[in-house]
């Protein structure tokens, strides 16, 4: 039987408090993936990134499948997740 190994995860108090992104880039070479996370706010002509996090592909891989997983459980005890702009008569998606 394999060992598990305990990793030791501090949270300070300036990343406990999360940054909001409502929008997302997502780019790639072949060595990482790059994800900006963007805040875009009404009534402001630019918008800035608010965090940058790059993986390796391995990682973006293993975090999409643990992020598929957590919305499959989310959906199971808060019912579907509506995409945006589903079922919406408008296919603009974002503020207006």
């Amino acid at each position: 039987m394999a060992e598990q190994k305990k990793i030791n995860i501090e949270l300070r108090d300036e990343e406990a408090e999360g940054v909001y992104a409502n929008f997302a880039v997502i780019t790639h070479s072949p060595a990482e993936f790059v994800v900006d996370f963007i805040r875009v706010l009404p009534g402001t002509k630019k918008s800035r990134v608010h965090a940058r996090i790059v993986m390796a592909p391995q990682n973006v891989k293993a975090f999409s499948q643990a992020l598929a997983d957590n919305i499959e459980k989310y959906e199971a005890k808060h019912g579907e997740i509506q995409a945006a702009g589903k079922g919406q008569s408008d296919k603009q998606i974002g503020f207006q």
